[in-house]
This record gives C-alpha cells, structure tokens and sequence, in this order.
C-alpha cells in the first residue's frame, strides 16, 4: 500500500526574491567562482578534514532524481594501503587504453591536455570517492525495486559534488578507468551497484599545473540557444 501523499510549503530560500541587481550580482559572483575550477592533476598529501568530505557528500545527496530514489552511494576511501590498490589495479587498465584500446582519434584528442597512463593522484590526493549507481533497491524482504534515471540522477549529484569541494578550496579530478568492476570488489558494494567514477580531491600541491588548453572554452553561443 502506498504511503499518503503530503505536502508542505516551499522552503523560505526557494521563495526569496532579489532584484534584478542582485540577482546579476549573484550570478556573476557564482560564475567567476566556478570558472576558477580546473581539473588538477598534481596533488598535496596534506590532509582533509573527513568532516568536509562528509558535508560535501551531503550536498551532493541534495540532487534532483528521479522518484526521490537518490539512486547513488559514495564509498570513501582515505586509507593510504586501499588508495595504493586502486592505483594499481587502474593502471592495468590505462596501460591497455593508452597501448591502443582507446583508438587515434581519442588518444589524439586527449594529447593537448597531457594525460598518461601513469595515476599517481589516485595514491597521492588524501580522499579517493568512488560514485556508484544503483540500478535497483532490494527492500527488507528481498524484492527488487526499480531505479529510474540512474545515471542522469547520478551525473546531477556529482555535479554538485565537484562544486561543493570546489567551494571550499579543493581541488578535484574525475577518473574513469574501464573496466571499473574492480571497484565493486575493492569497495565491497554489491552487484546492484556500477561504478561512474572515481572523484579525487584534496589540496593543490605546490608548483601545481593546469593545462593552457584547459582555459580554453566554449562561448555563450557556442552552447546554447534561445527561442
């Protein structure tokens, strides 16, 4: 049986106004922050507090979904020996990918940013988060309940799990090694759930680098149109 459906008013901050000045000033603010973020490569060993992690994570888990099934877990990884075996075991597969699996086209298109088969942010950066799907629920009985718009659910909350870690001085990286079976195992999560990526974040390490192409990116017109 279905629970009853209730409702309860919008929550204050989504009834605010601004004036138009405001709400450009807002904007621009928000937008030089965001366009501040840059995939990072070169990480400090420095500790994080887990707490932002953990608040972080929270935001994150605030994403829009679908059926409010929040069809997402983030398993945590902060130990250094755990770390290490992702490392290995990612290299495995970049090995392949770099030796041939990804093909020209996409080993020429990733040149100008200067990635490699060699990861060692993933042992490096203190807080590995590995963002898993789960493509279906098992209730306390055992039944199976189906997730809908897993990945787009999930690509929302990460998302805003960059932009939460960026907010508070963090740099980040997205990592998608394939095959990611590997990370079930190393996670312990079960087969309901598939790995989308691997987030690495901690703190800038001196000297630290971005890639000049990366500054490069598409104009307004580029990327959308109004009718």
């Amino acid at each position: 049986m279905e629970k009853p459906q209730t409702y309860i008013p919008v929550p204050l901050p989504n009834r605010e106004r601004f004036s138009e000045d405001e709400m450009q000033s807002k904007a621009d603010e928000f937008y030089q922050l965001m366009k501040s973020r840059h995939t990072v490569r070169d990480f400090s060993t420095e500790a994080v507090p887990k707490t932002i992690i953990e608040k972080a994570i929270l935001t994150a888990g605030t994403a829009p979904n679908g059926a409010n099934r929040q069809p997402w877990h983030f398993a945590v990884l902060g130990n250094v020996d755990a770390r290490k075996i992702i490392r290995t075991e990612a290299e495995k597969e970049e090995q392949e990918f770099y030796d041939g699996k990804a093909g020209e086209a996409w080993l020429n298109a990733l040149a100008p940013l200067g990635t490699d088969k060699n990861k060692p942010f993933l042992e490096t950066a203190p807080w590995l988060i590995v963002v898993f799907g789960q493509r279906f629920d098992v209730d306390e009985n055992g039944e199976k309940l189906k997730n809908y718009y897993v990945p787009e659910s999930v690509g929302i909350a990460c998302g805003m799990l960059l932009t939460a870690l960026h907010n508070v001085g963090l740099v980040t990286l997205t990592h998608t090694p394939s095959p990611m079976g590997f990370l079930n195992k190393i996670c312990k999560r079960p087969e309901n759930e598939k790995p989308l990526m691997i987030i690495v974040t901690g703190y800038a390490k001196e000297g630290a680098t971005i890639p000049k192409e990366a500054l490069s990116k598409k104009s307004l017109k580029e990327i959308s149109s109004f009718l």
